[in-house]
């Protein structure tokens, strides 16, 4: 399995006000998948909820949520609901009684784990029959005419400066360690449409492009002037599509 170069590194530390505003919003389907697989509503646990993206969602399902983050940043930039309790962790020690967590989710966020630990943790907290969910969004496609100038982006450019944690990302966490009992999940998508400076902003919270800008590398940046050419009216909302991916199974 491939770690981060740099475990003890949060790359969301900074910035997380941009997270917010910028990173796109899971569908309410796959809220409503994962409580359907559920043994109960009771509780469900978001580890590495960032500023609640997820968090939010679940709580349409759940009786409580707590949404967990090493990052204190993160934390304050999550918007409080009544059934939601955010609180700073690692997913290596998740701060809650055996036995009582009917759901645990990891979105976009346990390619950053101590997977040993984290499962360790996982099956601790877990209720009878309890589930957990790894979900990662994969590379997002633009039209055609957009497409292709931002694909050579990704893989060419900005490629060399995602952590090595981004390939299972890539992936889908196919290759990912997942030692329990599996069943496939159906295929969703995220689609929004965004106008150029939502794109643009969405690109900003990379960390690979923050980790190029810390290399002095501002020059890979100049993509953003060639797609603002392709896409003409900065105001004009394109369509936009990233591929939903999980492993989940029962504890």
């Amino acid at each position: 399995m491939t770690q981060p170069a740099d475990p003890a590194r949060n790359w969301f530390d900074q910035g997380a006000g941009a997270y917010a505003r910028f990173r796109p919003e899971y569908p309410p389907q796959l809220a409503a998948l994962l409580a359907a697989a559920a043994p109960g509503r009771g509780l469900a646990v978001d580890v590495g909820c960032g500023n609640g993206q997820l968090t939010r969602l679940l709580a349409g399902h759940f009786d409580a949520v707590v949404g967990l983050d090493p990052s204190a940043d993160q934390i304050a930039n999550a918007r409080p609901e009544p059934r939601i309790r955010y609180q700073c962790a690692p997913a290596e020690r998740l701060p809650l009684a055996d036995g009582t967590a009917h759901l645990i989710t990891a979105a976009q966020a346990a390619h950053w784990f101590d997977l040993p630990a984290f499962y360790r943790e996982t099956r601790r907290i877990a209720a009878p029959g309890g589930v957990l969910a790894l979900i990662s969004y994969g590379v997002v496609h633009l039209e055609p005419a957009l497409d292709e100038r931002f694909q050579r982006f990704y893989r060419d450019e900005i490629g060399p400066y995602w952590p090595p944690g981004r390939q299972l990302v890539d992936s889908g966490y196919a290759s990912i360690d997942f030692p329990f009992e599996e069943w496939d999940a159906p295929l969703l998508e995220i689609r929004l449409h965004w106008n150029l400076s939502g794109f643009l902003g969405y690109l900003q919270t990379w960390s690979a492009v923050r980790h190029a800008r810390e290399a002095g590398r501002e020059a890979l940046l100049c993509f953003a002037d060639d797609l603002a050419t392709l896409w003409g009216d900065a105001s004009t909302c394109r369509p936009l599509a990233w591929p939903i991916n999980m492993r989940i199974g029962r504890t």
